[in-house]
């Protein structure tokens, strides 16, 4: 039976899903955007939001005790993929460092916001 988990660290679900859900060695986190979990803010520009974006990522796989190193699969929607992914890319490249997760990059309507982030990760042994 997967483990799923709603965290009071992280904004509130949107609809009804978890913010995290482990399986089989496995962890999935849902799509985060970059809303401030206390006050609902989203920072300006998409510098800002993808910096936020993954604070939010990293505070879901602390739940279960990973971080971005634990990351294997990335999947990436940016509002505004042509203009925007150069300036992502550089806040991405500076967060994960040397780890390089497989990555899917897409251009989605997201609502308000410019960047939603989904990971897979693998929990330790």
């Amino acid at each position: 039976m997967p483990n799923t988990q709603i965290s009071p660290d992280l904004p509130a679900p949107a609809g009804p899903y978890s913010h995290v859900a482990a399986a089989h060695g496995l962890v999935w986190t849902a799509g985060f955007g970059p809303q401030d979990p206390a006050t609902g803010a989203v920072p300006e520009g998409v510098e800002a939001q993808t910096a936020a974006t993954l604070d939010n990522v990293e505070r879901a796989l602390a739940v279960v005790g990973l971080d971005l190193s634990d990351v294997v699969k990335v999947t990436v929607h940016l509002e505004h993929l042509k203009r925007d992914f150069a300036a992502f890319n550089g806040v991405y490249a500076t967060r994960f460092g040397d780890h390089r997760p497989v990555r899917t990059t897409v251009g989605s309507d997201l609502m308000d916001i410019l960047v939603e982030i989904d990971v897979v990760a693998a929990e330790r042994a």
